[in-house]
């Protein structure tokens, strides 16, 4: 499986934003693991020593999803503010991580997120909190998501 062969497999309409995506994170180097799944390929971004993974496109029913880990989102919640109200009823709606209340029943690897979005706190899921359909509206959230959560990661390193 190849980069080329996913990208294929990509809406042409995003094809070019999914391309400047994979260089920008090439370029910060982060390492790109390409699988396949039930719905087709799952492409991760892992950065830095611990190899920790930033980003993930996963194919779902309504189309490519981007899967963003922030974590270090409460350093950007201005972001998080900026969102369209589309995107910040998706954010709210996503599960709340378990790992606060009942941590035995979650993902060991699960860390939780903790931010604020309209002075409103959030504890939620990493898997599923910042799960975004690749499309118009999505697309400059996205990057800006990545830009962030990268330069922090770097400055934590």
């Amino acid at each position: 499986m190849s980069f080329d062969d996913f990208i294929m497999c990509v809406n042409p309409q995003y094809q070019s934003f999914i391309r400047s995506i994979n260089d920008q994170l090439l370029i910060d180097g982060c390492k790109l693991k390409i699988t396949s799944a039930k719905n087709g390929y799952v492409v991760s971004y892992q950065h830095g020593r611990k190899k920790r993974v930033v980003l993930n496109f996963v194919f779902r029913k309504i189309g490519l999803v981007a899967r963003i880990y922030g974590d270090n989102v409460g350093a950007y919640s201005d972001v998080l503010g900026s969102l369209p109200d589309s995107i910040k009823n998706s954010v709210k709606k996503a599960p709340s991580c378990k790992r606060f209340d009942d941590p035995p029943r979650c993902n060991s690897n699960c860390r939780g997120y903790v931010f604020s979005i309209d002075d409103v706190q959030y504890q939620k899921c990493r898997y599923n909190c910042f799960m975004f359909e690749v499309c118009d509206e999505s697309i400059p959230l996205i990057r800006t998501f990545i830009e962030k959560e990268l330069a922090l990661r770097g400055a934590l390193e």
